[in-house]
């Protein structure tokens, strides 16, 4: 099995508050990936005395050790279960009902000699490449069927956050668990698993600069850093930022069964 990981701050001014991590095999043959993009909030009233990196840090850490050492949770009860316990662990000093408290997007994937199960909750993306090289995109499209113009601001996306009608993150309640999109593949029709938070994601979303197989591939010669400085030339032409915020924490987890 190879597998790497690469991130980039989106500015150095700013902590990352991306997270991620694959982990080995372990005695059942079976290994993880996660990966989480922190939800930046607007301002510094969020109900919560901790930063989106001490958030990300805890709930990523329970959902590897969960994911490798419960086989018998689906992976929705492992996203429930490490909210859970990462809520407990500052219920006694935040106020976790605010609607910006500390939360992220999630991408799991967990696999052993069968089969390969996956989870995907908001904007990051699962890339999932077959033997023959076809790549299946996993992704959690509820932002995307929203009008644009109902996230126009910060407060107006407060409305829809995590909420029916709306879109999902993983923040206090373990209940969104449920809303996750998940699945489960053979393994002998896996060769290769990619997840990127958005600010990876912009090669084939923001920039166009190939399609999703042709990002795998660049993630199988090159691996994640290497996908991650291509975004980042790309990034360096787009003057003013004309396409959104000029960078944003990058991460990108590769790995091949």
């Amino acid at each position: 099995m190879r597998s790497e990981v690469a991130t980039l701050p989106g500015s150095p001014e700013r902590p990352n508050e991306d997270w991620a991590a694959a982990a080995l095999p372990g005695p059942g043959g079976g290994g993880a990936l996660v990966l989480l993009d922190g939800v930046t909030p607007p301002a510094d009233d969020v109900g919560c005395v901790h930063t989106v990196p001490w958030f990300t840090a805890r709930l990523g850490g329970a959902l590897t050790g969960l994911s490798t050492s419960r086989p018998d949770l689906t992976l929705s009860e492992i996203l429930s279960l490490a909210i859970r316990r990462t809520a407990a662990l500052h219920a006694d000093t935040c106020d976790l009902s605010h609607v910006r408290t500390p939360q992220a997007t999630v991408v799991l994937a967990r696999w052993d000699a069968a089969v390969v199960e996956h989870l995907v909750l908001s904007d990051s993306v699962l890339l999932i490449r077959a033997p023959d090289g076809a790549v299946r995109v996993v992704r959690d499209d509820r932002l995307d069927r929203l009008p644009r113009e109902a996230l126009r601001s910060h407060e107006a996306a407060d409305r829809l956050r995590n909420r029916e009608g709306g879109f999902f993150t993983a923040a206090a309640d373990p209940a969104v668990a449920e809303r996750a999109v998940t699945g489960r593949t053979p393994l002998a029709e896996v060769r290769a698993l990619a997840a990127l938070t958005d600010g990876a994601s912009r090669w084939v979303e923001r920039f166009g600069a190939g399609d999703w197989t042709e990002c795998v591939g660049v993630l199988a010669k090159e691996g994640p850093a290497g996908l991650l400085q291509r975004v980042r030339t790309l990034e360096a032409t787009d003057a003013g930022g004309r396409r959104g915020k000029l960078h944003d924490d990058a991460t990108a987890v590769y790995v091949e069964l």
